[in-house]
């Protein structure tokens, strides 16, 4: 019996974050990264969100596999929800899966964990997956090519084709050229950077920034990057070891992924150049570099705790260097430079931006995205990696490089794409939403919940207690009005008492008339017609009513 091939995206695709594919041929379904994407400005209380993984579970007997291009949280974060419903084998590069143990410890999960290298070949089901080198910005990147039974699927994974890189490990040219030989059905394509012109800066190119840097301040470093970042973190700590400074660590996340790298051999940073971060303050300026996250601006982080004199053992303080070795995640950028100002009031020196080189992308600018396209030859290109306009940027260089039109397609979440006879069809879509964690809750925030919170911010709220004759339906207590976010009491005593006032003649005017009147929703409807005609302002009501 024939099948179609169906590719569903779960995450991804129209998006930042949450990256999710899977890939399903009669009764196996393979399943590409698990990642989260971290909240934005509108998500009020949520500390990430996940996939909605409803279709692997009411499928569960049908997935085989869980394959793991790299170890950034967006690709692997959202591992241990979808272990407690899915049992499946995970396969991914050393270091990823170096990670991946982390978190399974801290989450007190196991899983059937299997070591993929570059130029690896496994076998699930009716899908044979070729693993190659990539270079990102992180070490151990892979992307996947993937012969099906109907043709050649190439997922790039997170690339940049950066010829000089850290590890001295290019990209694997030579495998994307014997693809592009035997034929690629569809190449599903990074997009994340590609509304940037030109070529993507190698990562080896921060070296000479960091080494200005180094040699011109005479006062404590802090270097803010990604605790995911090993190749910019062994460049700072070759810097410190040139000259002359001791290395500390500040933050939980950056602690445990060095403990793994170095564990692992993909970094380097000698026993003896590290110092405990308690220590810090017992050495002369010149003599320090603390590594530290925090760069998305995130409250709790340790370049927070630093700046607002909360961290235990060492505080930032004016005529010390901050260098933000990242650029804001998109959505972030308010947070970000809400911190960069608040580290300039604190006299500290700041080095960021584009023009600092002390950050480069991991991801592929327009020229490589062109180079890769043309070595694979795909006949079908998919964009994903991106929000909608980068999804869109990337079908224009397809047109440009002469693949046809309707072989350029942009799907979202959700959207099924069936290929069969070499061609390529969108089938009707599978229900998805974003599945919000907060705290220890899974799932239970949706959006009406965050619709209330956004009123609640910014409206506030009014708490109106009343206590009422049951026999009469007259007010015998209050209304007592407490404000939390709406208008100071104190400041506005005349307007409360009207506003109490309106409330009980409104009961007396009711008083006998009808005892089955709802009278939480008459005190709320009072009070809502009054400060609306009053401010022009509606806040949360909340009605509290006794009767005795």
């Amino acid at each position: 019996m024939r099948h179609r091939l169906k590719i569903i995206p779960i995450g991804g695709f129209g998006e930042i974050g949450k990256n999710m594919l899977l890939l399903q041929y009669g009764d196996t379904i393979i399943v590409i990264d698990a990642g989260l994407m971290f909240p934005d400005g509108d998500m009020l209380g949520i500390d990430f969100v996940i996939p909605d993984i409803s279709y692997l579970i009411s499928n569960k007997d049908k997935v085989k596999a869980l394959i793991l291009t790299h170890g950034h949280e967006d690709h692997i974060g959202a591992l241990q929800y979808l272990l407690k419903d899915l049992d499946i084998p995970i396969y991914g590069t050393p270091l990823t899966l170096g990670l991946v143990e982390k978190k399974l410890e801290e989450f007190r999960l196991k899983a059937n964990l299997n070591k993929i290298k570059p130029n690896d070949t496994i076998t699930i089901g009716p899908f044979t997956i070729e693993t190659f080198r990539q270079t990102h910005s992180i070490p151990d990147t892979i992307g996947l090519a993937i012969t099906t039974p109907v043709g050649l699927i190439v997922i790039s994974g997170d690339f940049k084709l950066d010829q000089t890189p850290i590890d001295g490990n290019p990209p694997d040219f030579n495998k994307l050229v014997e693809f592009g030989k035997r034929g690629v059905l569809a190449l599903f394509c990074d997009s994340t950077n590609v509304e940037q012109p030109g070529i993507t800066p190698s990562e080896s190119l921060v070296k000479s920034s960091f080494e200005n840097i180094f040699n011109s301040t005479k006062s404590r470093i802090f270097l803010v990057t990604f605790a995911s970042n090993f190749h910019r973190i062994q460049q700072a700590v070759d810097m410190a070891l040139k000259f002359g400074r001791k290395v500390a660590i500040a933050g939980k996340s950056l602690i445990t992924n060095i403990e793994v790298a170095k564990r692992l051999g993909y970094i380097n940073i000698p026993d003896d150049i590290m110092i405990n971060i308690k220590d810090v303050n017992n050495l002369p300026d010149e003599k320090v570099l603390v590594l530290t996250t925090g760069s998305q601006g995130e409250p709790y982080s340790a370049l927070s705790l630093l700046t607002n004199h909360s961290y235990k053992q060492l505080s930032l303080r004016p005529g010390d260097t901050v260098i933000l070795s990242t650029k804001p995640i998109p959505g972030n950028e308010v947070m970000v430079y809400r911190m960069v100002d608040q580290l300039f009031r604190k006299g500290v020196e700041v080095i960021y931006g584009k023009d600092a080189g002390v950050h480069v992308s991991g991801h592929a600018a327009q020229e490589e995205v062109k180079m890769f396209i043309n070595l694979l030859k795909p006949k079908y290109l998919i964009p994903y990696h991106g929000e909608y306009r980068h999804l869109a940027l990337l079908k224009k260089i397809g047109l440009e490089l002469g693949i046809p039109k309707d072989h350029i397609i942009i799907i979202e979440n959700g959207t099924i794409l069936e290929f069969e006879d070499g061609r390529a069809i969108t089938d009707g879509k599978i229900s998805l939403n974003n599945i919000y964690v907060d705290g220890l809750s899974i799932g239970d925030v949706g959006n009406i919940i965050l619709m209330e919170r956004k009123r609640l911010a910014e409206d506030g709220v009014l708490i109106v207690g009343v206590l009422i004759d049951s026999e009469t339906g007259l007010i015998l207590d209050g209304p007592e009005i407490i404000s939390k976010g709406f208008i100071f009491v104190k400041d506005s005593e005349e307007l409360i008492e009207i506003a109490r006032e309106r409330v009980r003649e409104v009961f007396r005017k009711k008083a006998g008339k009808n005892g089955n009147i709802n009278k939480e929703a008459l005190v709320k409807e009072t009070l809502e017609n009054f400060f609306n005609e009053e401010l022009k302002r509606k806040p949360v009501i909340i009605p509290l009513v006794w009767e005795i």
